[in-house]
């Protein structure tokens, strides 16, 4: 626009010449002034302004050019003003013919690209939703799927290749399990029956019943590690699911019942705070996991000990005293971790800890003024 108009002041100086003023046609949105001055200064100046268009009545932004010289052989200011707004027109309507078509380009590009990604990642995503279903424990084996890209066939073969190979390894390690665990427990209940009648003879002489009495201890040990493993294998396959409402009152003064005889013959003091809990969960587990907190609590109690037992909503709360102190809390609930003067396996609290595992509870232990606590708290996500 400065370049028009100083082609316009070029042709004022061109009509000035032949005694003329020059003044633009009027489709030319151009409006020239001139003003008399005293002296000329030669110098010139440009500016953005608005001025009113007698042609198209109304005011425009435009662009003006101030400049001095000599008209006629009388001094001159003058003042040539071009009109902005068909200019400013003619970059909207460039602008909008370049931006409409681009961006109906870019929204198909988009929609296209959506649909076809849509369609090569549509099996994947259905791929990941049954590696997810996958079940180890299910006899329903992997569903494979079709799959378009040839990377993506390469893998849902590779994965049912693997997940046939590990079900089967998992059912040859979960039979071999149980076999081994029950064909354990027939020679071992042998022994101990032997051992039994042995020991009730009167033919031994004080060493070799010492002798038996060990052997005993141990083939006992021996069957309730045996068992601890095989309840640990069932736990950790997800095989007790008999979901229930159980009464948690009432299973624990059960249980308390049954480890009546035990806790009276120690003179161990019971103190019982429980609320009337209703709950929906494995009635097996439940029990299992209520027998080994009672015998947690006895065995590594002291003779004239005390137990305290809590039930509420929330919780359950077994807390006992003992002949040691405080215990590691990270590896108390680890797999055969006990201390040196325990008799146990070792895997009554990571039977603990695998029960609520399962069950979604939350397993926690403290010592606190000289007691041991063990907090079962339900729901826990």
């Amino acid at each position: 626009m400065d370049h028009d108009l100083v082609e316009e002041v070029m042709e004022v100086k061109e009509y000035s010449a032949e005694g003329n003023f020059y003044q633009p046609h009027e489709f030319e949105d151009l409006i020239v002034q001139y003003k008399k001055i005293q002296k000329v200064n030669p110098s010139s100046s440009y500016a953005d302004t608005v001025f009113y268009n007698p042609v198209k009545h109304r005011k425009e932004t435009a662009r003006y050019l101030k400049t001095e010289f000599n008209l006629v052989g009388q001094p001159y200011q003058i003042l040539v003003i071009a009109s902005k707004f068909e200019r400013q027109e003619q970059i909207r309507d460039i602008c909008l013919i370049i931006l409409i078509p681009v961006t109906l380009l870019f929204a198909l590009v988009l929609l296209i690209n959506r649909v076809l990604l849509r369609k090569i990642w549509s099996p994947f995503e259905q791929l990941l939703k049954n590696i997810t279903a996958f079940n180890i424990n299910h006899e329903r084996p992997y569903e494979p799927v079709e799959m378009p890209v040839a990377e993506f066939r390469q893998l849902n073969k590779v994965l049912v290749e693997l997940s046939g190979k590990v079900k089967s390894d998992y059912n040859e390690i979960k039979l071999f399990t149980e076999n081994a665990s029950h064909e354990m427990m027939t020679p071992l209940a042998v022994i101990n029956s032997k051992l039994d009648n042995m020991l009730q003879s009167h033919v031994l002489n004080k060493e070799d019943g010492e002798t038996l009495m060990e052997l005993y201890k141990a083939t006992s040990r021996l069957t309730k590690l045996n068992q601890s493993l095989l309840l640990l294998v069932k736990i950790d396959n997800n095989l007790l699911q008999d979901e229930e409402r159980v009464n948690l009152k009432s299973l624990i003064e059960e249980k308390q019942i049954y480890f009546q005889e035990l806790i009276t013959e120690r003179n161990i003091t019971v103190e019982t705070v429980l609320a009337d809990v209703t709950i929906s969960a494995s009635r097996s587990l439940l029990e299992i996991l209520i027998n080994n907190l009672f015998s947690n609590v006895i065995r590594h109690n002291y003779d004239g000990g005390k137990i305290k037992i809590i039930l509420d909503e929330e919780k359950i709360v077994f807390a006992n005293t003992g002949h040691n102190k405080a215990l590691d809390p990270g590896k108390i609930f680890d797999r055969f971790y006990k201390d040196n003067v325990s008799e146990g396996t070792g895997l009554g609290l990571a039977i603990l800890k695998q029960i609520c595992n399962r069950q979604h509870y939350q397993l926690d232990y403290s010592y606190h003024q000289d007691l041991h606590t063990f907090t079962v708290k339900f729901n826990h996500q």
